[in-house]
């Protein structure tokens, strides 16, 4: 369980993210369309899993702009933006914003990937949401960088993720 904070207060999640050199667990979300995505779809491709509690928090929004503005410049590289949001929202953020370049994935329906992935919140007021992480993997499905950001209100530490990914 990791412990991290919210506001300022402590707050703990399911578990802890993969580790580093480990191979990324598999999953199924919902994308924008309403299909599904695998991790299985993106073989071969690096990947940037920008993941976080919710679109229309400030600080999650500005995650996915940020993303989105870097993924335009990645080579064999999608960024895959994860929240338990529903894809409806997604989609509404991602057309008032011109949102283009990212993946946006759902977790709404089952909550497997945040279990998973060790990094739902087990209690506070966001209690079942995905705290805000990056997890990024080869393109041979093989954890390379994580972070778990320890202040939820913060954003994630971009230049760390992206460099993980020039070495990847």
């Amino acid at each position: 369980m990791a412990s991290i904070t919210l506001g300022g207060s402590p707050v703990n999640t399911v578990g802890e993210l993969p580790k580093v050199g480990s191979i990324a667990p598999d999953f199924t979300l919902t994308k924008l369309d309403l299909s599904e995505a695998s991790l299985s779809d993106f073989k071969g491709q690096k990947l940037v899993l920008n993941i976080f509690p919710s679109i229309d928090t400030g600080t999650c929004a500005q995650s996915v702009r940020h993303f989105n503005k870097d993924a335009s410049e990645l080579k064999n590289t999608k960024v895959l933006c994860i929240s338990k949001d529903l894809p409806f929202a997604q989609k509404r953020f991602c057309g008032a914003e011109g949102i283009e370049n990212v993946i946006m994935l759902s977790d709404f329906k089952t909550g497997k990937f945040g279990a998973d992935y060790g990094l739902t919140f087990a209690d506070s007021a966001l209690k079942s949401l995905l705290s805000r992480s990056v997890v990024v993997l080869d393109g041979n499905g093989k954890v390379v960088y994580t972070e778990q950001v320890a202040e939820t209100a913060d954003e994630p530490n971009y230049e760390a993720a992206l460099d993980a990914l020039k070495n990847a």
